[in-house]
């Protein structure tokens, strides 16, 4: 489904190179490795969003670096679904609101039961600003979730949670996957978590290896 050829990438100093990775249809990868490593530039690269210096991102045998605006466009809004560390939520709307947004980006209708289940139900008409840092962790976990991705990535999806949230988050990501034929790309730091994925690597010494 998702496979990086030889990605490499720097800005004031080298993070990683040949990078290489690939991932099936639900499947569960993980990222660790220590902060400045390059986890979430190597998750901004396989998610469409940064152009790497040297190498290849293909999804569906396509190299999507090479693909029209307009379709790559696309892939990002109906394909991949982007889980952030900072969420980057409409604060000026409520919770619901910024779900509505992405259901209607992506047409599709809003999952009540995932709200439910994420524990949002009863703060879902409040201002996200008036959230915890975790309520709104959830909207973002709902808000990509209604869009039906067949890719997740996730940057430190259960950063603002406490551990037995971050295990029924994971837990619904996991279930995600499994009934939608979906992957699931997670960079974490959190090696807590590495239990619910089928692969796990390390970003360290500016390659990716698997990790012990």
């Amino acid at each position: 489904m998702l496979e990086a050829v030889n990605i490499s990438h720097s800005f004031d100093y080298l993070l990683f190179e040949n990078v290489n990775l690939k991932i099936s249809p639900k499947e569960k990868i993980a990222v660790v490795g220590k902060s400045g490593s390059g986890k979430s530039t190597l998750l901004h690269i396989l998610s469409a969003l940064l152009h790497p210096q040297k190498g290849e991102v293909f999804y569906n045998n396509q190299n999507i670096y090479k693909l029209k605006e307009k379709e790559l466009i696309n892939i990002r809004r109906f394909e991949f679904g982007i889980i952030f560390q900072f969420h980057y939520l409409f604060n000026t709307f409520t919770a619901l609101e910024n779900i509505q947004a992405a259901a209607l980006l992506a047409q599709k209708e809003i999952d009540w039961d995932l709200i439910k289940r994420l524990d949002i139900d009863k703060v879902i008409n409040q201002n996200i600003q008036t959230l915890s840092g975790g309520q709104q962790q959830r909207v973002s976990i709902a808000r990509v979730l209604t869009k039906k991705p067949k890719i997740i990535f996730a940057d430190e999806p259960t950063g603002n949670l406490d551990r037995s949230n971050a295990n029924e988050v994971m837990q619904i990501l996991s279930e995600y996957c499994e009934e939608n034929s979906a992957s699931l790309i997670t960079v974490t730091h959190d090696t807590e978590l590495a239990g619910y994925f089928d692969k796990v690597y390390e970003l360290k010494n500016k390659r990716l290896e698997v990790w012990k």
